[in-house]
């Protein structure tokens, strides 16, 4: 009989190996699957018969925990493709629960400006405790301002990509390819970090290394751009995935059109993309309130 420690495992190589999602994404919906079985055993068959009353019980049961709107359909959409999963696994026709999420208010990324953004990648520099660190700090924030990357996607790098030319081979999502320009403070920024760091790139090592010589950690970026924005006084928004943000949205001031933004950012979809014309039109509404002669006239 097939265990829960059994579905579980299934549902994870499923989402790793055949839907290739991230290891993040994978652990998340692994403990959503978790969550709606609890510690009950279960097979195949058992999950094929909840319905939308159970979903909606156990979607009431984790509001009641403080989980907002936005948490909570991300919820139901990993428990509604496990449920769908499963049905596959058993060879079931069942339909699936029909049960709608809450609304969610789609808000616009908040990007920072050019100079915040080169002030971030100096600031984390300085801030390092190794020379070598603060270069490889640096180095991967100009990389996503610079060529608009994914953060999962800048530390997936190898030193595959060496020499680095006037662009870059990209993997990201659903393990498509695509081709990001590299500007030569980029190039140059990366090539001062392998100039100082102990650790050796072959083709197979990460392009960038953790202090002990592992592959560099999402969140080692993210607590030294959280460090740097407090001394600049920035706010919250300014992340490390404001900067891809930030490249969208300067390129598309700068006249660049949809279809060739889509590619550079690798959306599958051009409506992923399209948020950023209203992200552009809010940067320019801030823009004429604070110029404009008459805004704050009485």
């Amino acid at each position: 009989m097939t265990s829960r420690a059994d579905v579980l495992e299934a549902w994870g190589a499923h989402l790793a190996h055949g839907r290739r999602r991230s290891p993040h994404t994978v652990r998340a919906y692994i403990a959503t699957a978790a969550r709606l079985i609890g510690q009950d055993t279960c097979d195949w068959a058992s999950l094929t018969r909840i319905d939308a009353a159970d979903l909606r019980r156990h979607l009431a049961a984790r509001r009641a925990e403080g989980i907002g709107n936005s948490s909570a359909a991300r919820e139901l959409s990993a428990l509604k493709a496990f449920l769908a999963f499963a049905r596959q696994q058993a060879e079931s026709d069942r339909a699936l629960p029909r049960l709608r999420g809450p609304r969610v208010k789609k808000g616009l990324p908040r990007p920072v400006t050019p100079d915040e953004a080169v002030n971030l990648a100096v600031t984390v520099e300085e801030d390092a405790s190794e020379p070598w660190i603060g270069a490889r700090d640096r180095a991967v924030l100009l990389l996503l301002y610079g060529a608009g990357l994914r953060i999962a996607e800048a530390l997936s790098l190898t030193g595959a990509a060496l020499p680095l030319g006037e662009t870059l081979t990209v993997t990201g999502k659903g393990g498509k390819q695509r081709v990001a320009p590299l500007l030569p403070v980029v190039r140059e920024a990366i090539a001062d970090y392998l100039a100082k760091t102990p650790w050796p790139t072959g083709p197979a090592d990460p392009l960038f290394r953790g202090a002990m010589g592992g592959r560099l950690s999402q969140g080692v970026v993210q607590k030294a751009t959280a460090r740097a924005r407090v001394v600049l006084g920035l706010p919250p928004s300014a992340t490390p995935h404001a900067l891809r943000h930030s490249f969208a949205t300067h390129l598309l001031g700068a006249g660049a059109d949809l279809r060739s933004l889509q590619e550079l950012l690798g959306h599958a979809s051009l409506s992923s993309t399209q948020i950023y014309t209203k992200v552009d039109a809010a940067t320019l509404l801030d823009v004429y309130r604070n110029a404009h002669p008459r805004e704050n006239a009485d």
